[in-house]
């Protein structure tokens, strides 16, 4: 029997609320879903012996966030006498995707249950069960899981969780053996090097950070390259936060080697690989951290001859000239302002949804895709 756990009056914020709001501020793409809906709705009012239509329609709540809608979709023919045993175990299916998507997770495990007992098909039960478990934070079952589907990145993305909670827990050892485990599951894992060059950084060891950063180059793929860099400059930042905030204690961060060090190791790797927009901005940033801004303004300048779109480049050189310019006080002050409203701009975005982010991912929150960030080198973007 399915669950009916809704059963409250519902809001102003409603589909169809929503949609009669003026122009409702929506992309299209969003009010032609919306109007799917609606015109789904219809058919099956006229037609209840529509499954089919009613497990997509109940698919399209849950894409637009209707979970309340899409979960009573999969009651209503959970419980309808005489219905097709394939049918049903979608129905159980669906459901429990629906609860997993609202958080209800050992709901959503027994519709898994439920499904799998009906016949459906045991692999799409194995992933959703595998995702089930890596959000409930069992990362060591989830990466075996989705080493037993023969699916490496999401395996190996898991080992490093796995090894980011042994490393807090003091294990350094068993934290480095997942994070060799991911690499071998999958050598393309940029997560995995970058949490092997943060390791290394914590432990204050300069060249193995540029070992690590060698190897990673050679096997990341180019577009991804980016995220080793990123990460580090935030592995930077926060060694320097942790500084300043720990009035003299001893923090994880106490034995970080110093930013000369890794500039010195870091900046000759880039210069070995081919000219990159990206590679030559972060080289740059690295160069203003140690205040070496004369080749930082040459890097950022390299990089828009590259690419003169690239934004963020123009926006560090602009910031370096203020120096050389005579402006007043109220100027500089608006000045300030604005470059540091742009510094704010989501730089990262994800290629197959378009979901813009101020901060890394690996895993896209809105599309689930791996693997999916890049950099919006134009602002337009």
């Amino acid at each position: 029997m399915g669950w009916n756990i809704f059963n409250r009056k519902r809001t102003p914020g409603s589909l169809r609320d929503r949609d009669n709001a003026a122009n409702n501020g929506e992309s299209l793409p969003v009010q032609d879903t919306r109007a799917a809906i609606e015109e789904l709705s219809k058919v099956v009012q006229n037609d209840p012996e529509a499954v089919e239509i009613y497990l997509a329609l109940g698919s399209l709540y849950r894409s637009q966030g209707e979970i309340e809608r899409a979960i009573q979709i999969r009651n209503s023919l959970i419980v309808r006498p005489g219905l097709d045993r394939e049918f049903k175990a979608r129905a159980w299916f669906e459901l429990g995707r629906d609860f997993r998507r609202a958080g209800f997770l050992d709901r959503a495990e027994k519709a898994f249950h439920e499904a799998r007992a009906l016949g459906q098909d045991p692999i799409s039960i194995h992933r959703e069960m595998a995702r089930l478990t890596a959000e409930r934070g069992d990362f060591e079952k989830a990466a075996e899981s989705y080493g037993q589907l023969d699916l490496p990145l999401p395996q190996a993305h898991y080992l490093v969780r796995l090894a980011r909670d042994r490393f807090a827990e003091g294990n350094v050892s068993q934290g480095n053996r997942a994070l060799r485990h991911a690499i071998r599951a999958y050598p393309g894992a940029v997560e995995a090097w970058l949490e092997q060059m943060t390791q290394a950084y914590r432990a204050g060891n300069a060249n193995k950070i540029g070992d690590i950063l060698g190897q990673a180059l050679e096997r990341v793929v180019p577009e991804l390259r980016f995220v080793l860099f990123e990460g580090l400059l935030l592995a930077l930042s926060q060694a320097e936060k942790a500084r300043i905030n720990s009035f003299g204690e001893e923090t994880e961060w106490s034995r970080t080697c110093p930013d000369e060090k890794v500039v010195e190791v870091v900046v000759p790797i880039i210069e070995t690989q081919e000219p990159d927009v990206l590679l030559l901005y972060y080289g740059a940033m690295l160069m203003l951290r140690v205040e070496d801004t004369d080749n930082a303004r040459s890097w950022f300048e390299k990089a828009l001859m590259l690419d003169a779109d690239f934004w963020q480049a123009r926006l560090e050189l602009f910031d370096l000239s203020r120096a050389d310019q005579t402006l007043t006080p109220f100027f500089k002050e608006q000045l300030s302002f604005f470059i540091g409203r742009a510094r704010r701009v989501r730089r990262f975005f994800c290629r197959h949804c378009g979901l813009k982010r101020d901060q890394l991912f690996f895993n896209c929150p809105r599309c689930h895709s791996w693997h999916s960030i890049a950099f919006r080198t134009d602002i337009t973007e």
